[in-house]
C-alpha cells in the first residue's frame, strides 16, 4: 500500500511539469526544449537558498522567478531574435547548465538536515508518504484553479487565440510576440517551481536532473488525453494530473516486473511513444472494422 501511496504522491508532484509544458505544447503549439534546463534551475535555486537558511516557501517562489527569467530569454530569442523555437530552447538550456553549476557550487547539493516543506512538523504527523500526496494535491488545486481563471479572462482568450492562429490574432490587435513571451515565462516558471518541489522531495538538487524531463511532462499530457479523449480545456488540465499518476503507476509496474532502474529513461520514451501511437492504432482498427463490415461474401 505504501508503494501505491508513494506513486500517487510522485504523480501529483510531477504533474506540475505537465501543466507547465501544456501551455507551450498544446496552447502555443510548440515544444519548448528549455524546460530541460529550467527544471534543474528551479531545483538548484530552491536547494541553494534553503541550504543558506531561506524559508522553503520563499525559495520556491524564487525558483519560479528564475524559471520565468529563463522563459523570457527563450521568448526574446524566438520573437525578437527570430531564432527557431527549438534552437532558442536549446541555447537557453545549454546556458542554464553552467548557471546551475555556479548556483550549486558543484554538480549537486544535498538537503540533508535542512527544513523543507515536506518535512515540517505538520507533515511529519501524517502517515508515510501522505506528505507528498497532501502537498501535491494542494499545489495542483492552486495551479489548476489559477490557470482555469486566467484562461477564461480576455487576456487568457487572447493567449489561446495566439496559439490557434497568430496571424488572425494579430488582425484583432493582439500582440502575438508578447503573448508568446508570456506563455514561455509562465510555462518555465511552473517547470522551475516543479523542479523545486521535486528537489525537496528527493532531498537534493543535481545539474543533470533535467535530462529527459520533457518526455516525462509530455507523458502526463498525452496519457491524460488518450485516457479521457475529447475534453474541455478546463478538464484537460485535470486530466494531466491523472495522466501523471497513471504514468507513475506504469513505471512502478515496470520496476516490479524486474526491469533495471537505469532503463527508466528508455522505458519512459517507450511509454510515451505507445501513448502517441494509440490514437493512430485506434483509427486503423476502426477503418479495418468498417471495411470488413462493408464487404459481403460472394454467393
Amino acid at each position: 500500500m505504501n508503494i501505491l501511496i508513494s506513486a500517487i504522491g510522485q504523480g501529483l508532484i510531477w504533474a506540475v511539469l505537465g501543466l507547465g509544458l501544456f501551455l507551450t505544447f498544446r496552447i502555443l503549439n510548440f515544444a519548448d526544449m528549455s524546460v530541460e534546463g529550467t527544471f534543474p534551475l528551479g531545483a538548484a535555486t530552491a536547494v541553494a537558498l534553503i541550504h543558506n537558511g531561506v524559508n522553503p516557501y520563499l525559495a520556491m517562489l524564487a525558483a519560479a522567478g528564475a524559471g520565468a527569467l529563463a522563459g523570457l530569454v527563450t521568448g526574446l530569442l524566438y520573437t525578437k531574435g527570430k531564432i527557431p523555437i527549438l534552437l532558442a530552447g536549446i541555447l537557453t538550456m545549454t546556458a542554464i547548465f553552467s548557471i546551475n553549476l555556479r548556483i550549486l557550487n558543484g554538480a549537486n547539493l544535498s538537503l540533508l538536515n535542512q527544513k523543507t516543506i515536506l518535512n515540517s512538523h505538520f507533515m511529519q504527523q501524517l502517515p508515510p508518504f501522505f506528505n507528498t500526496v497532501f502537498v501535491g494535491m494542494l499545489t495542483l488545486a492552486v495551479i489548476i484553479g489559477s490557470l482555469i481563471y486566467l484562461l477564461q479572462t480576455n487576456f487568457g482568450q487572447a493567449f489561446i487565440a495566439t496559439g490557434d492562429n497568430p496571424t488572425m490574432a494579430q488582425s484583432f490587435g493582439i500582440n502575438s510576440d508578447s503573448m508568446t513571451i508570456f506563455g514561455l515565462m509562465l510555462s518555465n516558471a511552473l517547470i522551475a517551481f516543479g523542479g523545486a518541489l521535486v528537489a525537496q522531495n528527493n532531498g537534493y538538487a543535481d545539474v543533470n536532473m533535467g535530462i529527459g524531463i520533457i518526455v516525462i511532462a509530455l507523458a502526463s499530457i498525452i496519457i491524460g488525453e488518450v485516457a479521457f479523449g475529447d475534453l474541455s480545456l478546463n478538464l484537460r488540465l485535470v486530466a494531466i494530473a491523472v495522466g501523471s499518476i497513471f504514468y507513475r503507476f506504469v513505471l512502478l509496474l515496470v520496476l516490479q516486473l524486474g526491469f533495471n532502474p537505469n532503463d527508466l529513461n528508455l522505458l519512459s520514451a517507450i511509454v510515451l511513444a505507445l501513448a502517441l501511437l494509440t490514437p493512430k492504432l485506434q483509427n486503423i482498427f476502426k477503418i479495418k472494422k468498417i471495411i470488413k463490415g462493408s464487404v459481403t461474401p460472394h454467393e
